[in-house]
């Protein structure tokens, strides 16, 4: 089937290729062919959307074009290997995704099952009749098609997770530092590289694996077996031995082993809102369906693998088994989706990148004027080798890395798993956040909330009915108790009682919601039904919605108690229950409640009619539910989880855009949306599924940035979203727990995924998964990210500055000929002791106050500014010549010696230490009258830095190594000038503005 869906450009067109969805092989053998035909010039096929663009002549109409489209299809469903390079194709599907080992020989058929009646599915499975399949035909199906598993997610190894904390070009130039430095016998510098390069190896590999271990831990236990027909006989069988044409047995609870068409039912409801986002149970119905594009949602007479029967029972016949099941396919745009790398992992790749190139010309400069100066060679490359090293900000990967752990432990105390460190920055910088609606921003459980009786709007909150203002006591309103009693018996949840007062109700959303309003009510449940014990009960059918049941009363006629659709109640309703009195429902009155019935539904509620009346005894004709009495009409939802609608306000507060996306039609979507205040724009913009099919991706890019809300959406929807909104140039967070989410939980730069309801799919690809289900605890991740983030750049501002002012004392010595101020082995200690500690007690620096009332930064802003370069030049500038300073009057005292180095030693490292009080703030100094808040960790790392660096001057061993000469009080008074000075300078300057070009 080929649809031309944007043809209003001359030599452009879009065409919709029903086939083309999923296959890969069909993509290329189009794209290839078409491209042969003198009138065409581009062509691009997407196996996700089924499009197809073309590009061609102007001249020619685009009719033509569909024609040679035609054309090639038929060519290419023509050649008799094309079932084999489907086969190959997956072959290599499975190997390039560590599939179970399947043995797939050949690809199952996809029909239109739902738009076919029983009798032809059953007979196109070779399943003649609803005694099922002969073991020997299940046997040659299972051969033939391979076992019903699916692919299963790539986890990161733990030698992945290992080699991964050693990727990136600073590391790789230590790590080469270290080997020219053992070559050229420096084993002591070699050691101490090598110590930084893995103390920051194990902090990130601890960290991911420990996070990895305690997500894989959540997975839930798929059950092992399937109840089927198999020569007429009930048998379970293993869920992997499932087979084309098995008939599945359907009862309560039980899981859904494979897609199946539906051939019998019996008030049969399944949970589908793992697959469809869709909150509410779907009755099944067996009639075939009208029309060609069936949503998903939509397809009353099929089920699919991984959801829930909740009630009723019924059969159905597997038509697709493994990776050929909508969660199959779900699975494998699961491994089609990239992951896009966070803002501050390019920030960091992009600086640690620039600052090797720098310092390694730098170096090579210093190395070239050394030899010309008349140094010696191997002196000069030890040199050389340690100025690359402390060009390198070896600190800052280990600073990074450090900072993100922490922000996963305090994420971990909030219930927050984090599989990744660069998620909870990543979530500090998103811009845009789509939110799965059910399950997510709701309980995904059913909720009565509303009551309409004679004359009364009740509102059900928290267990209490309120009319108005006024909070109503069920027990002296006979109405209302009656309606509540009446749904206690007409129900087909099981309850039993616990611990006192406990009660346990098991049932379908929609019964339990009744029960649990009941029990809230003061309602003793289990006394109310040994009251009016049951007789008989009449279930819902495919041409009638509603429901009775018969009991026994104290006299000898019996209760019919109904509820179901209103207006199919209304009909049977001669009388109703008003002012505590039994009179004529008059026409009027049906008319109101048909208002209040439109009205509820209009609120996106599920509206149910209560009803009873008496007989004198039970018949076989069923005419039970007749001239009964009208008690009212009851709305029930799926409530918002607690504090979303605040959630919301605060994503607004911090400039993040939300956008709901669900399987829910509109009108549902567009009223909870409405109650969540969802919208930022002045109207709220909602976008149907059936629209979004018919837009270019470059339109979905432009007008994602408008919608507030996506509706009836699919899995391979909300991927298109996610990608569409990160075209238009947003970083995107996805929130989800079910499997439809996956594709684009993976997508995004942040998943999220719900650690308790959710499933395992969603859990496998998120960052980060709530293991409460609270979705809350985003808020205080988005300020941690945030916090994060400013504070490694105060990290990375301060590594720069103190290590470009190493450069420029070696650079400029070497320059000027007056000798080396620092050895090599100093240069190494001068940033152990200066670099790690110091950078790090910066990045625990409290968050600041309006952290949360700031947009979100733009990812495309680099780590390092323009106007931060040059203020680091300056402060670099600053200690530097305060250092040369220094060691310009050791070398007037003692000439060029080991006290002149060790001046200009000691000097450098004091000043680079209290530098760490001028980097807390871009705009406070010490001189501000508004002081930041304390930092216990700066001090620490400060006086304890200092405290390692007095033991260089007092230990002899320490002291050896280091080259250093004893000092006298004058040469402690110029040290302590020299390091004092810049702080002074740089805290006094600090609103200067200071422009210097950008090094990105």
């Amino acid at each position: 089937m080929i649809q031309a869906i944007h043809a209003s450009i001359k030599g452009r067109t879009r065409f919709k290729i029903k086939e083309l969805y999923r296959s890969p092989s069909l993509k290329n053998y189009l794209e290839r062919s078409l491209i042969n035909f003198a009138e065409i010039k581009y062509v691009s096929a997407n196996i996700l959307t089924s499009n197809i663009l073309v590009i061609f002549d102007q001249n020619i109409s685009y009719k033509k074009i569909e024609f040679l489209i035609h054309k090639v299809l038929f060519d290419y469903k023509d050649k008799s290997d094309s079932d084999f390079d489907h086969s190959n194709k997956l072959v290599k599907t499975a190997k390039a995704t560590k599939h179970q080992p399947l043995a797939v020989k050949h690809q199952q058929e996809t029909k239109d099952w739902h738009l076919m009646a029983v009798d032809k599915v059953l007979k196109a499975l070779n399943t003649a009749n609803i005694s099922g399949l002969s073991n020997e035909t299940a046997n040659n199906n299972l051969k033939k098609y391979g076992k019903n598993l699916l692919s299963t997610t790539v986890k990161r190894s733990e030698l992945a997770m290992l080699l991964e904390q050693f990727k990136s070009l600073p590391v790789a130039l230590l790590i080469i530092a270290s080997g020219i430095s053992i070559a050229t016998g420096g084993m002591i510098d070699a050691v101490v590289i090598l110590g930084v390069v893995g103390l920051n190896a194990a902090i990130g590999y601890a960290t991911e694996s420990q996070s990895e271990r305690i997500i894989n831990s959540l997975k839930n236990r798929a059950e092992k077996s399937t109840l089927v027909i198999r020569d007429s006989n009930q048998t379970a069988i293993p869920t992997e031995n499932v087979v084309l044409g098995d008939i599945l047995v359907l009862k309560p609870g039980s899981y859904i082993a494979a897609d199946a068409r539906i051939i019998a039912a019996d008030n049969l409801n399944v949970d589908e809102s793992a697959l469809t986002g869709e909150s509410l149970p779907i009755t099944k119905i067996t009639t075939s369906l009208n029309g060609e594009d069936v949503p998903l949602a939509d397809r009353l007479n099929m089920i699919y693998k991984g959801t829930l029967v909740i009630n009723g029972k019924g059969l159905a016949v597997a038509v697709a088994t493994g990776n050929f099941t909508e969660m199959g396919k779900i699975q494998q745009l699961v491994g089609e989706a990239t992951t896009i790398q966070t803002p501050l992992a390019k920030q960091l790749d992009q600086v640690g990148s620039q600052i090797v190139f720098i310092g390694m010309g730098l170096c090579g400069l210093v190395f070239a004027m050394g030899i010309l100066r008349g140094y010696g060679l191997l002196p000069m490359l030890q040199s050389s080798i340690s100025l690359a090293v402390a060009a390198v900000p070896e600190g800052l990967p280990t600073i990074a890395t450090t900072t993100l752990a922490l922000g996963i432990r305090d994420m971990r105390k909030n219930h927050v798993l984090v599989r990744s460190l660069n998620a909870v920055e990543a979530l500090g910088s998103v811009q845009t956040i789509c939110l799965d609606k059910t399950g997510t921003l709701t309980e995904n459980k059913m909720s009565v909330v509303e009551i309409v009786t004679d004359s009364k709007h009740i509102q059900v909150t928290n267990g209490d009915f309120l009319a108005g203002e006024e909070t109503i006591n069920p027990y002296i309103y006979n109405e209302l108790l009656k309606l509540i009693h009446v749904s206690v018996l007409c129900n087909e949840s099981q309850i039993s009682q616990k611990n006192g007062d406990e009660y346990v109700v098991t049932g379908s959303a929609t019964e339990n919601a009744l029960i649990d309003t009941a029990i809230n009510a003061g309602v003793d449940v289990i006394a109310l039904r040994e009251k009016y014990p049951l007789l008989q009960t009449n279930l819902r059918s495919e041409n009638r919605n509603l429901m009775s049941t018969i009991h026994a009363t104290h006299n000898t006629n019996q209760m019919v108690a109904v509820k179901g659709n209103p207006a199919e109640v209304l009909q049977l309703c001669h009388r109703w229950m008003k002012n505590g009195q039994i009179v004529t429902l008059t026409v009027e009155e049906r008319q109101k409640m048909e208002m209040e019935n439109d009205r509820m539904a209009g609120k996106a509620l599920r509206v149910l009619a209560i009803a009873y009346g008496y007989i004198e005894e039970i018949n076989n004709n069923n005419n039970h539910e007749s001239d009964l009495i009208w008690l009212g009409l009851v709305g029930m939802a799926d409530p918002l989880r607690t504090g979303t609608k605040k959630l919301i306000a605060d994503f607004h507060q911090a400039g993040i855009d939300t956008v709901m996306i669900t399987g829910d039609q509109s009108p549902t979507a567009y009223a909870i949306a409405k109650e969540l205040e969802l919208n930022r724009h002045p109207q709220l913009e909602i976008l149907d599924s059936n629209n979004l099919n018919n837009l270019t991706p470059e339109a979905l890019a432009a007008l994602s940035d408008k919608v507030d809300v996506f509706a009836r959406i699919s899995p391979s929807n909300k991927l298109q979203i996610v990608q569409a909104l990160q075209t238009s140039g947003k970083v995107v967070s996805m929130t989800g727990d079910g499997i439809n989410d996956a594709p684009a939980l993976k997508a995004a730069q942040v998943g999220v995924a719900m650690g308790k309801e959710g499933t395992d799919v969603a859990r496998e690809v998120a960052d980060i998964v709530l293991e409460d289900d609270r979705l809350e605890t985003m808020m205080i991740a988005v300020s941690r990210g945030r916090t994060i983030y400013n504070n490694i750049r105060k990290s990375v501002h301060f590594l720069l500055a103190t290590n470009l002012s190493e450069i420029m004392v070696m650079t400029t010595a070497t320059a000027v000929g007056i000798g080396e101020p620092l050895n090599a082995i100093q240069l190494l200690w001068l940033n152990l002791v200066t670099d790690i500690f110091p950078g790090l007690s910066l990045a625990m620096e409290a968050p600041e106050p309006d952290v949360l009332n700031q947009p979100p930064r733009n990812p495309n802003e680099p780590i390092i500014k323009n106007t931060d370069f040059g203020r680091i030049v300056f402060e670099s500038g600053a200690i530097s010549i305060s250092t040369l300073a220094a060691y310009g009057y050791g070398i007037f005292k003692y000439g060029i010696s080991p006290q002149a180095s060790t001046l200009a030693f000691m000097t450098l490292t004091s000043g680079q230490l209290l530098h760490t009080i001028s980097s807390r703030s871009e705009k406070h100094s010490i001189f501000s009258k508004e002081k930041l808040p304390p930092n216990p960790y700066l001090k620490t790392a400060i006086f304890g830095s200092f405290g390692i660096q007095l033991l260089a001057l007092t230990v002899p061993q320490l002291r050896s190594l280091l080259k250093i000469a004893p000092l006298n009080i004058v040469d402690a008074a110029v040290i302590t000038g020299g390091a004092v000075l810049p702080l002074l300078v740089n805290e006094g300057t600090k609103n200067i503005k200071i422009t210097g070009k950008n090094p990105t």
